[in-house]
Order: C-alpha cells, then structure tokens, then sequence
C-alpha cells in the first residue's frame, strides 16, 4: 500500500477563510509572526499552509484565548511578493495541494508548525449533463467578472477542459458563494468532486443562480 506523502514543520497561517486548490489568495502580512516566515518560503520556493480558524482571530490580540482551526487545510504557493512599505508584505498566492495535520506545535513567537500528510487531488470527473448548467453559469459569472477588471487577479479564462471538471467547478463556485465558512470548509475536504459539485448545484437551485 503507498504511503501519504508528508511533510515536517509546514509552517501554518489561521485564516477566516477556506483556501481550495487552484484558487487564488492575496494577503497584507504584516505580523511579525508571519513576515519573517513568507520571506523564507519566498526564497526557498516552498508552501506555507492555510487553514481555517474556528476560534479566535487572525490577528494575534493581547490576553486573546490560543487559535484553535480545522486539521485539513491547503497547501498556498506564493505567485507574487512585494513590499510596499517597511514591515509589511502583500502576497498573491495559489492553494495547491490538501493537507491533513497529524501533528501541530506552537513556537514561543507565535507562530503555528505541523507534521502534515497530503491528500490525494480531486480525480477529473466530467461535468453530468443535470449539472451543465452549474458549469455554464459559472462560464457567465467569471466573463462577467473578467469584462469588469481584466487585469484582476481573479480575472479567470477557464478552458473548456476546467468547465467540464466537477472538482474545479465546484471550488470556483465555493469561492464565489456567500455560503457559511463551516459549509466551505465541508465542501473542500470531500473527497468525491462529483458530490461536491452536487451539493454546490443544490445551493445554486436555491438561490436561483442556476436553474
């Protein structure tokens, strides 16, 4: 049987929000806590990974009860670093890879490291046809978006290939959805896409975004 693949010290940055693969993220760092670590995975090319607060903030608060946040989370590549002003960072990232925490530690600075196993990606399952429509509302939605502000990084072209892949209409959907931060995090560790996708087209139906 193969083993998961793992990875030591993944250093973990607790966000109000969920991070699905091949979605984009853009960050202000300017936490202590959190600059010297994006500086290092910066130069050595390396992930940091994101995962989704269920207690306290994202922003450390004196007397403040210890973050407590979900064990699966996302992988986050850094595209882009600048530094704007001293003491503060803006990063545009990509979710890459899922991740379940085996083991957590939190250093004396504050910053959060974990032994971590990496969840195998969404398999391509083509989009069922009592479903297209969730995939070409989709289509209208971000040509909408992208005729607003080419130059936005959430400005997406898909290809007929993505729009015909459950897994990935479903994430884009998820991040677009004003849904509950406990429901996307329930989406993103599915590991079925087609159900993912199904439960995401029940919401769409709801709404009347998609019918």
């Amino acid at each position: 049987m193969t083993q998961p693949l793992s990875l030591s010290s993944l250093p973990l940055f607790p966000l109000g929000s969920v991070l699905f693969p091949e979605g984009l993220l853009a960050l202000r760092v300017f936490e202590v806590r959190y600059l010297d670590m994006v500086r290092k995975c910066h130069q050595m090319g390396a992930p940091f990974g994101v995962v989704a607060l269920t207690q306290g903030h994202e922003v450390r608060q004196a007397g403040a009860p210890e973050e407590q946040f979900c064990e699966i989370g996302t992988l986050a590549v850094i595209e882009q670093l600048e530094m704007p002003q001293a003491g503060l960072i803006t990063l545009q990232c990509r979710g890459s890879q899922r991740f379940r925490i085996v083991q957590r530690s939190h250093l004396v600075h504050g910053l959060w490291i974990a032994d971590v196993t990496h969840i195998d990606p969404d398999l391509p399952v083509p989009v069922p046809d009592d479903l297209k429509k969730a995939s070409q509302a989709l289509a209208q939605v971000l040509n909408t978006l992208q005729q607003r502000d080419p130059e936005s990084p959430s400005a997406l072209v898909p290809t007929a290939a993505q729009l015909d892949d459950c897994g990935w209409v479903a994430n884009r959907w998820c991040e677009l959805l004003p849904v509950p931060l406990e429901l996307k995090q329930r989406l993103m560790e599915l590991d079925n896409p087609l159900v993912r996708l199904e439960l995401v087209g029940d919401v769409l139906e709801r709404t009347g975004i998609a019918q």
